[in-house]
């Protein structure tokens, strides 16, 4: 009776075993590809200067006076292997008075080479919300085709948090009033996670995060991804901020002031 059981046994060793090598063999293929895609998701280029996020369909980069005179037609023509660059976002204001002194330039040429565009307000949380939007307003006209406003706030500059969000709010509605269209937030990840997290998660999103590899870390949803600050461009002398569209080209369209 003791040695039909151990043959029993036996016999069930001889089939688990095998049965479990493979299963255990397929889930660490499974596992292994699966990070390599993911790994591989970045390619660099030299052209570019950086490491590209090959997953993503649309590309685009912003400037502002910090990159002197561009020459749009070479940004616009710029087109390496399957990469090319889909829009620019363009400083316009800061705070109450500043126009950036490229602006009127990099409007008019970017919309000249028929590369989508869209402006941006550098927000001082020192100054009046309502004032700031004001200067952005009188500065930016914005026609179908058009990339929506974007605030852009990075600085608490020693401002209580709940004081700068009532300026913040001041200036969203005062835009999406005026131009009938949500406002986009730029910021840094740390900057929302600590400042902006839930008061604020009805505006799309445009996100800082730089060296990561699959996308930003946040735990919400968001529509560009500022991922590099030191890419290289036809036409641009000077270093320059990459991001990527989440979406594909019909939900771009959509973004689109109509």
């Amino acid at each position: 009776m003791a040695k039909k059981k151990k043959k029993k046994l036996d016999w069930v060793w001889w089939v688990t075993i095998p049965i479990i090598t493979i299963t255990l063999v397929c889930v660490g293929y499974v596992w292994y590809t699966s990070f390599k895609v993911k790994e591989s998701s970045f390619v660099r280029y030299p052209a570019f200067g950086i490491d590209m996020p090959v997953n993503f369909e649309i590309h685009g980069i912003d400037v502002s006076k910090h990159q002197g005179y561009i020459h749009w037609p070479s940004v616009k023509n710029m087109y390496v292997d399957n990469i090319k660059l889909g829009f620019v976002f363009i400083k316009a204001t800061e705070g109450l008075g500043n126009i950036d002194k490229q602006f009127k330039f990099n409007w008019n040429n970017a919309g000249k080479a028929q590369l989508p565009r869209g402006a941006y307000h550098f927000f001082l949380a020192t100054k009046s919300g309502k004032a700031q939007a004001k200067n952005f307003i009188s500065t930016v006209t914005l026609k179908p085709g058009d990339l929506p406003p974007v605030l852009d706030i990075e600085q608490l500059y020693r401002v209580r948090p709940d004081k700068m969000r009532k300026e913040v709010k001041d200036w969203l509605q005062a835009v999406e009033e005026h131009y009938g269209v949500k406002p986009i937030i730029y910021t840094y990840v740390t900057f929302y996670t600590n400042y902006l997290k839930n008061d604020f998660d009805e505006y799309p999103l445009w996100v800082a995060h730089y060296l990561e590899k699959e996308k930003p870390r946040i735990n919400r949803p968001w529509i560009i991804w500022q991922h590099n600050e030191a890419g290289r461009v036809n036409g641009i002398k000077t270093r320059v901020d990459f991001n990527v569209f989440n979406g594909d080209s019909v939900a771009f369209k959509e973004l689109l002031m109509k």
